[in-house]
């Protein structure tokens, strides 16, 4: 009888085969058009600006320490403070409509209301976007509705500042919240919430110490799909913001398009990337294991 290793080792060496047949054009896609460009903005970030725009390999740190000025530590915390804001008010407004969704006894109302949370995704988001610069706008509906109720006077300042923004965001990135809540909340046994009511818990205790704490993994998996494509938009702000409400995508792109400073526009890309990798590496440890 011939060892154990040798009548598997020719097995084994034919599944690495068929993996590496089966992985090989997704890896070397993803090699070409994702990591070696990484690498090209990596080594940007580190090179200096001529004073024509071109690039002079000259090796620096001075792009990472100009992210410490004032100016642009500002755009930062900006930047965070308004993706922040949108992932609380994407959750607060997702929670109960996911709730409410995965707690529906008709399965076929539950399949129209996943429908029309997916309906935006069919619809290229720039031309979202525009649409709510039209309907924010001075000669938009909302204006003209006010004004032909004799509320106003003159058209509001709807456009063109944070409060746009926001609203922007929270449409644009809702669905994002709602999905990953739906399938949390749907996995839920609540069977243990009934558990909770027999030992005397009311509603709320059982919502705060049962289903939150079994959800929180899609609430971790949302947070992360809304905040980090909050952080980096710039379409958004360009269309609703204006130069009020400049963020880092906006600064990334200025540094590129328009300053044609692109070492500095590397550096804060590699930092925008550092913190979406830390928001990626937290999601696989505290939500993505569990949904």
């Amino acid at each position: 009888m011939l060892p154990l290793t040798t009548q598997t080792s020719p097995l084994r060496k034919n599944e690495r085969w068929q993996i590496g047949v089966l992985i090989g054009p997704s890896a070397l896609y993803l090699l070409i058009f994702f990591v070696v460009p990484l690498l090209i903005v990596l080594v940007y970030s580190f090179l200096t600006r001529g004073a024509y725009g071109q690039i002079i390999w000259k090796f620096t740190l001075e792009n990472y320490v100009r992210v410490f000025d004032p100016l642009y530590l500002s755009i930062l915390w900006r930047s965070l403070l308004i993706a922040g804001a949108n992932t609380l008010i994407c959750l607060l407004l997702s929670y109960p409509f996911a709730y409410a969704i995965a707690r529906m006894e008709n399965v076929r109302t539950r399949g129209i209301l996943l429908i029309l949370v997916m309906i935006p995704f069919w619809t290229n988001f720039l031309v979202r976007t525009y649409a709510w610069r039209v309907i924010l706008g001075t000669d938009g509906p909302i204006n003209g509705l006010l004004m032909g109720l004799g509320l106003i006077r003159e058209p509001l300042p709807l456009i063109f500042n944070n409060g746009a923004v926001m609203v922007g965001l929270v449409y644009g990135y809702l669905p994002f919240m709602v999905l990953p809540l739906y399938a949390a909340i749907d996995r839920i046994d609540f069977s243990l919430v009934e558990a909770a009511h027999d030992l005397y818990a009311n509603g709320r205790e059982a919502f705060w110490r049962v289903v939150l704490p079994l959800s929180m993994p899609g609430v971790v998996a949302g947070s992360i799909l809304v905040f980090i494509p909050s952080l980096g938009t710039f379409v958004t702000t360009d269309l609703l913001g204006g130069s009020k409400s400049v963020m880092i995508g906006n600064l990334i792109q200025s540094q590129f398009l328009t300053a044609r400073d692109w070492p500095f526009g590397s550096a804060f890309s590699v930092l925008l990337m550092l913190a979406v990798l830390g928001a990626t590496l937290l999601y696989f440890r505290k939500g993505g294991r569990t949904i």
